[in-house]
């Protein structure tokens, strides 16, 4: 199973089932200033436990930084 994570080809033995088992394995330790995109679409975070990927999605993961 594959998908895009960020613009990388990521292969994967069983893929994960929500949108948001893959962000607890991509970024365990971030709960905010995250914003994500499946296939070009946004998706708010409200529904990110119940958004099911499927083989060859496109994810972008987005995380704001510190700084100035």
């Amino acid at each position: 199973m594959e998908l895009t994570i960020n613009h990388t080809l990521r292969t994967f033995d069983s893929l994960p089932e929500t949108l948001g088992a893959l962000l607890a394995i991509e970024i365990p330790e971030k709960k905010k200033g995250i914003a994500v995109a499946l296939n070009n679409r946004i998706i708010p975070q409200s529904f990110w436990a119940g958004t099911i990927l499927n083989d060859k999605d496109s994810i972008l993961i987005i995380t704001a930084t510190q700084g100035g």
